[in-house]
C-alpha cells in the first residue's frame, strides 16, 4: 500500500474523477500533514516571491494573529487574468446576461478582461487611489462590477462590495466605517424589469450623513439623466479611454488585506471581515476545482450576488483563478418567467450550476414545464450555498433539474470562511438528502456541547472548527477584540461558526442552523439587533424584537414584536410603514413579513427579552415553551398567543 506520506497531491488533484479512496488518502494526508499540504496546493497559483513559512497561527489573546504563506509577495489580478494569457488569452472569461432577455449576452474573453481592469485600475490611480485605500463598489451584477473588483486588486486598493439591494443607510454604514473615500456604482441597476436609483441612493448616504467621499465614478447602465456632482462625480464612459490597457500590478504580501465584506453580527453594527491575498485565493482556488469538479472547458454559473461572500469566492476569484468561464446574470429568476434560469443554462450549455435553496423553492412551486421545457443535459454539478436545504428541496432539485443523476453539491461555509468546508465532492462522496455530507480537505469540525466538551459518534451540538485554513478570515476591520471575542473566546482555541450542527452514524454533518440572533432570509444573513435598533429609531416605537419563523419559501422569515409610545393613538397603517422604514433603512431583505404590536414583551426580572418564548409562539410551539417563572409578567404570553393566531390566521390550531 502506498505510504500516506509519499502521495501525489497535486496528480490526483488534477486527475478526474477523484475517487472515494482518493478523498480519504488527501484528507487524511491534509490533517496529518498540514503544511506540506498546504505548501503543496500553494503551487497552484501564481508567487512573485515565495512565502517563507506555511502558516504562523497564534490563539493568545495579546498576540493573536492567522497568518498565511508569511512574506509571500503576489497579486490577486494576476492571478485570475494575466497569468493565463499566454494560452488562453482568446477563451471566453465572462459571459454576461443581461436582465431583459431581449438583449444579447456579451462574452469577454480574458484579453479583454486584462484590457479592461488595467484601464479601470489606471483610473483609479489617477483619481490618487492607491495601496491600502479602501473603495467601496455599490454595483449590479454587470461585468463592470468585476472590472472593479479586479481593478482594486491590481493596485493593492482593498475593495468592499456593498450589495446593490441594500439602502443608502446601510451603504453610508459601511462607507463610514471603512472610511472610503472612493465609491464606484452606476445610474441604475435592473432587476427583474425594474429600475435600482443606486447613484441616487448613494447621494442620499454621502449627503445625509456628511461623509467624505471624494470620488465617485458612474457607470452608464440605464443612461438614466442623473445628478452629477463637480468635482467629485465621473462617468466611467466618459473617461476610461483616456487610460492604457496596462497596468503594472502591485506587488502585495500574502497577508495584505484583499477585500472588507460586511457581515450582521449580533449586536446592532454589521461586522467588516477582512480577509487576505494570499491564502484566500489559494483556497477558493482549490474549492473551486474540487467542489464543482471544473474542467478546461466547463462553464460554470453561480447565480450569486458580487455583494456577498458567494460572489466574491465563487464567481470571481476562485473561477477566474482556475481559468474558468464565470457566468453572470443581472436578474431574477421568475423574470419574465420561471424558466429563465433553465433557459440560461441551455443557452450557454451550462456543466456547474450553483444557486441557493431559497431559489429551488421558489421554482419548485412552479409547474415542472418550466423546467423540462429546456435541454439541461449538458449540467454535470448542481449546487446549494447560503442556508441549509430540506429534504424536499433538495429532492425535487436532483429529480427534475439534474434528471435524477446530476449531483448535487451541498455546500456549507460563511463570509468569515473565505470558501466552503463542509461539502461533497461530486461523484466522490455518497450523497445524503439535506446533509453538507464530509468536510473539505484540511478542514476539522468538532461538535461541542456548551460545556466545550467534544460530543463523539451520533452527535449534535455547536460546529466549531478545531485548526486553521489558508482562507480564514483575518480580523474584524479596526475591532480586533471584536474578532477575538465573537469567534475564538466562546470555546477557547476553536474557531466557533455559530451554527447549530448534528451528526449522524456515518459522520455526515447536517446543519441545523443560527444558534445566536442571527436570520437567514433567503440566504441572507441579518442580525435582529439591527433590525430592532432600524425599529427603535422610528417615533412611534418604544421597544421591539425581532425573531425568525420557520417560512415555506425563504426558509426563514422575519417576524416583529413591536411595544409603541404610549402617545401612539393611532395605529391605522402603522405596520406598512414601519415596513418602509426598515426598507430605507436597511434594505428590502430586513422587511419583517409581519408586525405585532403589543404592550408588553415577555422579559426577566433583570429585563431580558426571552426571543425564545417569541420565536417558539410564532411557530406553533406555544405548548413547549419551557421555564417562564423567570418572566416579570407570565400572563403576557397568552395574550401573545391569541396575537400571533389571528395574525397567522391559525385559529383552528
Amino acid at each position: 500500500m502506498e505510504n500516506l506520506k509519499d502521495l501525489n497531491v497535486l496528480e490526483i488533484i488534477q486527475n478526474r474523477p477523484i475517487s472515494k479512496e482518493d478523498y480519504s488518502k488527501l484528507y487524511d494526508y491534509s490533517i496529518k500533514y498540514t503544511d506540506i499540504f498546504w505548501d503543496k496546493i500553494a503551487s497552484r497559483i501564481t508567487w512573485i516571491q515565495k512565502y517563507r513559512q506555511v502558516k504562523d497561527i497564534s490563539f493568545n489573546q495579546d498576540d493573536f494573529r492567522i497568518s498565511w504563506y508569511k512574506d509571500g509577495i503576489l497579486n490577486a489580478s494576476v492571478n485570475c487574468i494575466d497569468r493565463h494569457l499566454k494560452e488562453n488569452k482568446n477563451k471566453t472569461a465572462i459571459i454576461f446576461e443581461p436582465d431583459n432577455p431581449n438583449k444579447k449576452s456579451q462574452h469577454i474573453t480574458y484579453q479583454t478582461l486584462h484590457d479592461e481592469v488595467c484601464k479601470f485600475s489606471n483610473l483609479l490611480k489617477s483619481k490618487k487611489v492607491k495601496k491600502g485605500d479602501r473603495v467601496i463598489i455599490y454595483m449590479p451584477m454587470i461585468k463592470e462590477s468585476i472590472y472593479a473588483i479586479l481593478a482594486c486588486s491590481r493596485i493593492g486598493a482593498i475593495h468592499c462590495v456593498v450589495f446593490a439591494g441594500f439602502s443608502s443607510n446601510s451603504l453610508a454604514h459601511r462607507i463610514k466605517d471603512c472610511e472610503s473615500k472612493t465609491v464606484i456604482t452606476c445610474d441604475e441597476g435592473f432587476r427583474g424589469g425594474k429600475n435600482i436609483p443606486l447613484k441616487i441612493n448613494v447621494d442620499k448616504a454621502i449627503r445625509n450623513n456628511k461623509l467624505d467621499v471624494q470620488n465617485v465614478i458612474v457607470v452608464k447602465n440605464s443612461h438614466t439623466n442623473i445628478k452629477m456632482v463637480k468635482n467629485r462625480d465621473i462617468y466611467y464612459q466618459d473617461e476610461i479611454n483616456n487610460y492604457k490597457p496596462y497596468c503594472i500590478p502591485e506587488k502585495m504580501k500574502s497577508n495584505d488585506p484583499l477585500f472588507i465584506l460586511y457581515t450582521s453580527g449580533s449586536t446592532g453594527k454589521p461586522k467588516g471581515i477582512v480577509h487576505g491575498t494570499g491564502g484566500y485565493l489559494v483556497y477558493a482556488s482549490l474549492t473551486h476545482k474540487l467542489i464543482f469538479d471544473y474542467q478546461k472547458d466547463d462553464i460554470y454559473w453561480c447565480t450569486a450576488d458580487i455583494g456577498w461572500i458567494t460572489g466574491h469566492s465563487y464567481i470571481v476569484y476562485g473561477p477566474l483563478s482556475n481559468g474558468a468561464t464565470s457566468l453572470i446574470y443581472e436578474g431574477i429568476p421568475t423574470y419574465p418567467d420561471a424558466s429563465r434560469f433553465w433557459k440560461i443554462c441551455e443557452k450557454h450549455s451550462v456543466n456547474s450550476f450553483y444557486t441557493a435553496p431559497t431559489v429551488i423553492r421558489s421554482l419548485m412551486k412552479e409547474d415542472d414545464k418550466f423546467v423540462k421545457t429546456s435541454d439541461l443535459s449538458s449540467l454535470k454539478v448542481l449546487g446549494t450555498v447560503g442556508e441549509p436545504i430540506n429534504q424536499k428541496a433538495w429532492q425535487w432539485y436532483h429529480d427534475i433539474v439534474g434528471n435524477s443523476k446530476t449531483p448535487i453539491v451541498d455546500t456549507w461555509w460563511q463570509t468569515e470562511t473565505g470558501g466552503i468546508l463542509i461539502s461533497p465532492i461530486p461523484n466522490t462522496v455518497k450523497l445524503k438528502a439535506g446533509s453538507a455530507t464530509l468536510p473539505f480537505l484540511g478542514i476539522k469540525p468538532e461538535i461541542l456541547d456548551n460545556s466545550g466538551n467534544i460530543i463523539q459518534g451520533n452527535s449534535q451540538g455547536n460546529l466549531c472548527i478545531s485548526n486553521s485554513w489558508p482562507g480564514q478570515m483575518q480580523t474584524i476591520y479596526n475591532d480586533h477584540n471584536r474578532f477575538i471575542n465573537t469567534y475564538f473566546n466562546i470555546f477557547k482555541g476553536k474557531y466557533f461558526t455559530g451554527d447549530g450542527c448534528k451528526k449522524d452514524k456515518d459522520d455526515y454533518y447536517y446543519i441545523t442552523g443560527r444558534i445566536d440572533d442571527i436570520i437567514n432570509v433567503s440566504g441572507h444573513r441579518i442580525g435582529t439587533a439591527e433590525i430592532e435598533s432600524a425599529l427603535v429609531s422610528h417615533t412611534s416605537v418604544c421597544e421591539a424584537a425581532v425573531i425568525s419563523y420557520n417560512h415555506d419559501l425563504k426558509g426563514e422569515a422575519i417576524f416583529a414584536y413591536v411595544s409603541l409610545m404610549s402617545d401612539v393613538k393611532n395605529k391605522h397603517n402603522l405596520e406598512d410603514i414601519l415596513k418602509d422604514w426598515i426598507k430605507e433603512y436597511i434594505g428590502s431583505i430586513a422587511k419583517p413579513e409581519y408586525i405585532i404590536f403589543t404592550k408588553n414583551l415577555p422579559k426577566t426580572r433583570s429585563g431580558k427579552i426571552m426571543r425564545r418564548i417569541l420565536r417558539k409562539i410564532v411557530n406553533n410551539e406555544y405548548n413547549n415553551l419551557g421555564d417562564t417563572s423567570t418572566l416579570s409578567d407570565p400572563f403576557v404570553i397568552n395574550e401573545l398567543i391569541e396575537n400571533v393566531n389571528k395574525k397567522l390566521n391559525r385559529e383552528k390550531l
